[in-house]
């Protein structure tokens, strides 16, 4: 008697979930290398900074400084730094350090302006006196415009 051979049933289910599991892992492995690149292509590319359109920005208020005391405000894309003195009037300069291009500050309790990076002083005419600093801070001209500290370049030449 012959035997007769049936059909080997397919086997649709193991390779269902072998497929499955391949795409999971396909798909996590895609995952990994992307989120390594994309921080790297954002460093690389940074984003487009706005600049000002014009050379003037409004930097306080006149109630918001009191007399020896200092306040950093952005002008266009780098800080800068407002003073108002002892006699009430105003004094502002670009806030990078010309030495590494750190914030400064003002120190009230020095009367000067202070580079927290590698102790660089400035005085309050933007003239470097110690420390690391090779040349003074850019000065800008102050206006005041009612109750608005209006702050702007200083036109070369």
């Amino acid at each position: 008697m012959p035997i007769e051979s049936q059909p080997v049933p397919e086997e649709t289910e193991p390779k269902a979930r072998r497929r499955f599991i391949q795409v999971i892992l396909g798909s996590g492995i895609v995952a990994s290398i992307v989120s390594f690149l994309y921080p790297a292509l954002r460093y690389m590319i940074p984003p487009a900074t706005g600049e000002l359109g014009s050379d003037t920005v409004v930097a306080s208020n006149t109630k918001e400084l009191r007399p020896n005391a200092g306040k950093i405000f952005k002008f266009g894309s780098k800080p800068g730094l407002l003073i108002r003195l002892r006699d009430g009037s105003y004094r502002a300069f670009a806030a990078t350090c010309t030495h590494l291009n750190c914030t400064v500050q003002y120190r009230s309790d020095l009367q000067r302006i202070w580079c927290a990076c590698h102790n660089g002083m400035y005085d309050l005419n933007g003239r470097n006196v110690s420390g690391p600093p090779p040349r003074p801070l850019e000065e800008y001209a102050v206006y005041l415009r009612g109750e608005d500290i209006v702050v702007q370049r200083k036109k070369a030449g």
